[in-house]
């Protein structure tokens, strides 16, 4: 999460190397989402309406809240910010555009898919067409967000496709390399191909433990739920249990019960003991 300058007034010095958001965002990065929305909702309220620190905290609450598993709560909370957003930065700056799609990476959880696809194909394209290191981050992101939307309807060859294009684009194993590779294993335990998915899932794996863990707390759960679904896909059911069953404590624990990877490990966890 990055800072930025406010454009067209000047700061001094104390604020720009402490900004009103430091804590909310230290906060959020050591997984304490709650604690992380409170202080950042008391930030927005404490700021002048033309502050430009205001929008950046509600942000901030809006991706708090959603990994808390109120999802309706942090789409209601982007829309909020967005409008700040635009009138700060202009329409095609990477912020507002790093807003558009943190907003459209909630909608799959609200059952919104293809709005989700639509907004984030909008967004990388327009990313695509950006300069600048910033750009081409929220290019790859983005891209992430429109496999997961193509995975949750159905749409796995086109998702697979996608994932292993953007894969392809990245300089560096970093925590977007992460989560492309779990949305390429989703893909792969879509079309059946089981084996694929499970060594996919095991390369994310070792590259999740290669990075500092509060690069990758928000994945929380999704190695294992990945590998359970590979495992029961090749009949393995007793391994499969055993890694939804971490999934789901791991998420629980983190994120909630109504956050949509907690309900997705249960949901899988009920399907292996009914099967």
């Amino acid at each position: 999460m990055k800072f930025f300058r406010p454009r067209g007034q000047k700061s001094d010095a104390r604020r720009l190397s402490r900004p009103p958001v430091s804590r909310a965002i230290a906060l959020y990065e050591a997984g304490r989402y709650a604690e992380a929305e409170a202080e950042a909702r008391a930030v927005a309220r404490s700021l002048p309406r033309d502050d430009r620190y205001a929008p950046l905290a509600l942000s901030i609450a809006a991706l708090a809240t959603g990994a808390q598993g109120r999802h309706a709560e942090a789409l209601a909370t982007y829309d909020e910010a967005l409008p700040a957003f635009g009138r700060l930065f202009g329409a095609h700056h990477w912020q507002t555009l790093k807003l558009r799609s943190d907003r459209a990476q909630q909608l799959p959880a609200l059952g919104r898919h293809a709005e989700s696809e639509a907004e984030c194909a909008a967004v990388a394209r327009t990313a695509a067409r950006g300069a600048g290191p910033e750009m081409q981050v929220l290019a790859a992101a983005t891209r992430n967000g429109l496999v997961f939307a193509l995975n949750a309807q159905r749409r796995h060859p086109e998702a697979e496709v996608l994932a292993r294009e953007a894969l392809a684009t990245l300089r560096a194993p970093d925590r977007l390399a992460l989560v492309l590779r779990l949305g390429l294993a989703r893909s792969l335990n879509g079309q059946a191909r089981h084996e694929e998915a499970l060594a996919e899932a095991e390369r994310a794996d070792e590259l999740r433990r290669s990075l500092p863990e509060e690069h990758c707390r928000t994945e929380t759960g999704a190695v294992e739920l990945a590998v359970a679904t590979a495992l029961l896909g090749l009949h393995r059911d007793t391994e499969a249990r055993l890694q939804a069953a971490a999934a789901h404590d791991a998420c629980l624990a983190s994120f909630g019960p109504d956050h949509r990877r907690t309900i997705e490990a249960r949901a899988l966890l009920d399907r292996i003991d009914g099967a």
